[in-house]
Order: structure tokens, then C-alpha cells, then sequence
């Protein structure tokens, strides 16, 4: 008789989790964007240009080092942030400037953004500095069609020459 009620007692309450699980998944309805709007994702990891050009050294400072650590060229290792900027339809939208990761601040400068925008066609010009001054040394303009729902993604890929929207 035992043996029956846990029986029993085991299948309604995997039965209840059963239940439990099918409801929520598929309630309460989740939409990540509202109807009519499209998502545009500035999203990429990037090394900036190195703050000091690489330098020879002297023969006084080769002597110094120790033999195992005799390299041709002294290079910091500090880079440059990396400053991005977005318009859309001719208004800026988007102004960051990343710094390097990393206790020498050597490593690479990281950037991620949503932004949501009605569904339809637009102009986007993106403008990207990785070296140390005030002009940026990467553009890229494009007039794109969004659908409603699509997600465009900004990246920035030097073997694929630069900016890339996909």
C-alpha cells in the first residue's frame, strides 16, 4: 500500500513541475523590441595603436640589460583609447571612448551599445580613432534599409579593412 501512494506521490508532483515548466515557457510573452523598431549593436574589441613609436637602443642601455633580455627595440607598452562615434540620420546618437584593458593599460579596449531605432531606411556614419590625437582614422558611412525586429551590428575588423556593418 506504501509503495502505491509514493507511487502515486512521485508522479503528481513530477506531473505539477511538468506543468509548471510549460507554462512559463511560453508565459508571459517576451519581445525584446517594441513593434515597428529594429536594434542597431556597437559591439567590438579592438587593441589601440601604441602611445610611443618603438625606439632602437643605445649601446649603453643594451649593456645594461641582461643578456637574456637583449632586444634590438625598446616599445611601450601603453596604448591609445579607443574613441567611436555613431550618427544617425545626421544626429550623433553614440560618443564613447574606451580605454585599454590591463594594469599597463596594454591590453585591448572593449565596446558594447544597444541602441533602438524605428524599422526603415537610414544613413549611419561611423567614426573610429585607435591612435593618440583628435582625428579619427576609420569612417564608414552607409545608407541601410532596417526591417522591423533586425539587429545591424557595428564591428571593427582591420583584416576586413575597418568599420563593418552586418
Amino acid at each position: 500500500m506504501t509503495r502505491a501512494v509514493t507511487w502515486t506521490g512521485q508522479v503528481l508532483l513530477y506531473g505539477i513541475f511538468a506543468l509548471v515548466i510549460g507554462v512559463f515557457s511560453t508565459w508571459p510573452a517576451y519581445h525584446p523590441l517594441a513593434p515597428g523598431q529594429a536594434q542597431v549593436k556597437v559591439s567590438f574589441i579592438h587593441h589601440g595603436q601604441r602611445v610611443a613609436e618603438c625606439r632602437p637602443y643605445t649601446a649603453q642601455e643594451l649593456a645594461k640589460l641582461a643578456p637574456n633580455m637583449r632586444t634590438p627595440m625598446k616599445c611601450q607598452r601603453e596604448r591609445a583609447p579607443v574613441a567611436i562615434e555613431v550618427d544617425l540620420d545626421g544626429a550623433t546618437v553614440y560618443r564613447h571612448e574606451a580605454v585599454p584593458s590591463g594594469l599597463s593599460r596594454d591590453g585591448p579596449s572593449s565596446v558594447y551599445h544597444r541602441l533602438q531605432v524605428p524599422a526603415g531606411q537610414h544613413r549611419i556614419a561611423v567614426r573610429l580613432r585607435d591612435k593618440a590625437g583628435a582625428d579619427f582614422n576609420h569612417t564608414r558611412e552607409a545608407t541601410v534599409t532596417l526591417k522591423p525586429a533586425q539587429v545591424l551590428v557595428i564591428d571593427f575588423d582591420a583584416e576586413q579593412g575597418g568599420i563593418t556593418l552586418s
